[in-house]
């Protein structure tokens, strides 16, 4: 009997000798280091984080940190987190005493990957503009990519401040700022409650997109609360081009506008000159003065801390003047 019983008893405490150790080596493992695609490793303390691709181990409060993402700049600044490089040439005047201390990477189509290979980065974070590049960034360094929803600005923008606040020890700080923008957001939804319809219009080149509450800027729509005059605008990363005729039979309360032309620095006829014709001017919004600009930031920064700030502000001055 002590015979038959013996080899089935060696065999068990084999097993379980064999998955102690496989479980040790793999807490070691998501506790103490990650690998690059490029096989690369990188070591020290990691922590989960939500990203557009899903969870991801990346390094612990990382101290030399690339940003392809204006908004993750953003947010970064107000936490005091310190960038090591970005594309220098962005316009986005809050911004810019920072870019002026980081080194240069390239832009957000096209990455330097010679410069990026010379800082060594620990962690590299990205969105729509560079998504292409993930996987060659990847190779390189943990690369986050942080690109939001499309439809839901201000919420998306909170979690990507939170999940900073969490990835760079700032989360007493993240929260200040997170309850700052929830109480301005409650404050502009008041104040814009009862106040008619609005349109929001991209303005580039003397020409004319409408975004409807699925897009990207529908936020003023769906989250401060501002119906919109024409429901049936399709959802596009773009837009759907208008004419000035359209404005005037659509006829607006208020019209929201982005001057593209003068957030990525081109030359051309400003947003309030192109406006300015015999059709738009017969909006009930051009005859009651409520015509209001966004900042050339939600077009760069879209969900960044200072961006939506900026913006509530104004649209809440707007609607209690």
């Amino acid at each position: 009997m002590f015979k038959s019983c013996w080899k089935p008893l060696a065999l068990s405490m084999l097993a379980l000798s064999l998955l102690s150790a496989c479980g040790e080596k793999n807490a070691q493992n998501s506790s103490a280091s990650i690998t690059t695609a490029s096989g690369a490793a990188v070591s020290g303390p990691t922590i989960t984080v939500n990203t557009a691709r899903g969870e991801m181990n990346v390094p612990e409060n990382p101290s030399k940190v690339v940003v392809f993402d204006m908004a993750t700049l953003d947010d970064l600044q107000a936490l005091k987190v310190p960038v090591t490089g970005a594309p220098k040439k962005v316009l986005v005047p809050y911004l810019q005493q920072t870019l002026e201390t980081v080194n240069n990477t390239g832009t957000l189509f096209e990455p330097d990957m010679e410069a990026l290979n010379a800082l060594k980065p620990q962690l590299i974070i990205i969105a729509g503009r560079t998504a292409p590049k993930y996987d060659e960034l990847a190779a390189l360094a943990p690369t986050m990519d942080m690109t939001d929803s499309g439809q839901d600005l201000i919420g998306d923008g909170m979690k990507m401040l939170d999940t900073y606040g969490k990835l760079f020890k700032k989360e007493a700080e993240a929260k200040k700022l997170h309850d700052d923008i929830q109480n301005l957001l409650a404050e502009t939804q008041q104040a814009a409650n009862g106040k008619g319809t609005g349109l929001i219009l991209m303005v580039n080149a003397g020409k004319l997109s409408a975004f409807g509450p699925s897009s990207r800027f529908g936020w003023i729509h769906t989250q401060v609360g501002v119906p919109a005059a024409d429901t049936n605008i399709p959802a596009s990363p773009h837009g759907q081009s208008v004419s000035f005729e359209y404005v005037q039979k659509t006829n607006p309360d208020w019209i929201f506008v982005i001057d593209r032309t003068a957030a990525i620095g081109e030359e051309g006829k400003t947003a309030q000159a192109v406006l300015n014709n015999d059709l738009v001017r017969q909006s009930k919004a051009w005859k009651e003065n409520h015509i209001v600009y966004l900042s050339s930031a939600s077009y760069l920064a879209a969900g960044g801390v200072q961006q939506m700030k900026t913006d509530l502000t104004n649209i809440k001055a707007a609607f209690t003047h």
